[in-house]
C-alpha cells in the first residue's frame, strides 16, 4: 500500500471512528427519559448522532474513490474495537473472556491482512 492509499485508509478509519462516537450519543440518549414520542427522536444528542453518521458515510463514500473494496471490512471492523473501548471507559461495562478473545482475534485478523493482504 502506497502513501496515497494510506492516507484514503486513515480517511476511513477516521470515518469509522467517529461513527463509534455518534453510537455513544445514541446509547446516551436512549438511556434518558422524554416526556414525549417526538422530544425522544427530536433532541439535541439524537440529532447529532445521526449528523455524525451522515459525515461518517461521506468519509466512507470518499475513502473508496482510491481504496479496494476488500479492505472496507477490515477498517470497518475497527469500530468493534472503539465501542468496546467506550462501553468500558463511559458506560462502565464489563467485558467477558469471550469479548476478549473475539477482539484479539479480530485484531490478529486485521494485523494479518495489513503485512500479508
Amino acid at each position: 500500500m502506497n502513501s496515497f492509499n494510506i492516507m484514503y485508509a486513515c480517511i476511513s478509519l477516521f470515518g469509522v471512528f467517529i461513527s463509534s462516537v455518534s453510537q455513544v450519543f445514541l446509547k446516551k440518549a436512549s438511556q434518558k427519559k422524554y416526556s414525549s414520542f417526538i422530544k425522544e427522536y427530536l433532541n439535541f444528542p439524537v440529532i447529532t448522532a445521526y449528523s455524525i453518521f451522515v459525515i461518517a458515510t461521506l468519509l466512507s463514500v470518499y475513502a473508496y474513490k482510491v481504496l479496494p473494496l476488500s479492505i472496507g471490512p477490515i477498517l470497518e471492523s475497527t469500530s468493534y474495537i472503539y465501542v468496546t473501548i467506550f462501553g468500558i471507559t463511559i458506560f462502565k461495562e464489563k467485558i467477558n473472556t469471550k469479548k476478549v478473545i473475539a477482539l484479539i482475534l479480530m485484531v490478529c485478523g486485521i494485523i494479518v491482512y495489513a503485512i500479508w493482504g
